[in-house]
C-alpha cells in the first residue's frame, strides 16, 4: 500500500480490526519514510460492477459517490456515519447480486429510493428531488401528495 503523504512504496500495518459490523476491516498502517499513519479500509468486492447511464456511457461503480449522495439526503437528519455506511453496504451488497454486472442509473436510484424510504421519508423526498430532477414547488407537492396515498 503506498504512502499517501509521500509516496513510498513500503508501509507497515500496525493495528486490524473489524470495522462497518464486521463487513470491513479498518488498518492503521505506518509509512517507513515518512513516518506518518493513516487508515485504509478493506471490503469484499462480489464482482466488479458497471453503471449504464441514461446516455449510454458505461461507467465504474463508485462507491464514494453512492455514499455522498446519501449523506446530502440524508444531511442534518438524525442518523450516525455508522448508520449510513450500513445502508451503503447494504444497497452495494443489493446491486452486487443483481443478475446482470451492467446495471442502469435508473436502477440504482431506484434501490436507493426504496431504501431511503424505508429509513427517512425526508432523506427519502431529497433524494427524490434531485433523482427525479424536480424543478418547481409544484414538482414537491406532486410528489408528496403521492406519499401521502401510499
Amino acid at each position: 500500500m503506498k504512502c499517501p503523504f509521500c509516496g513510498a512504496e513500503e508501509t507497515q500495518v500496525k493495528d486490524s480490526r473489524p470495522a462497518e459490523d464486521g463487513v470491513a476491516i479498518r488498518r492503521r498502517r505506518f509509512c517507513t519514510a515518512c513516518n506518518n499513519r493513516f487508515t485504509t479500509f478493506e471490503r469484499t468486492q462480489l464482482r466488479d460492477l458497471t453503471i449504464v447511464k441514461t446516455d449510454g456511457r458505461r461507467v465504474p461503480f463508485d462507491r464514494d459517490k453512492l455514499a455522498r449522495s446519501i449523506r446530502i439526503a440524508m444531511r442534518k437528519r438524525p442518523f450516525d456515519e455508522d448508520r449510513i455506511e450500513r445502508i451503503v453496504n447494504g444497497i452495494q451488497r443489493r446491486l452486487e447480486t443483481e443478475t446482470e454486472a451492467e446495471i442502469p442509473s435508473r436502477r440504482v436510484g431506484e434501490i436507493v429510493m426504496d431504501t431511503l424510504r424505508g429509513v427517512d421519508q425526508v432523506a427519502y423526498v431529497r433524494f427524490a428531488s434531485v433523482y427525479q430532477n424536480f424543478s418547481e414547488a409544484r414538482d414537491f407537492q406532486a410528489f408528496l401528495g403521492k406519499l401521502d396515498k401510499t
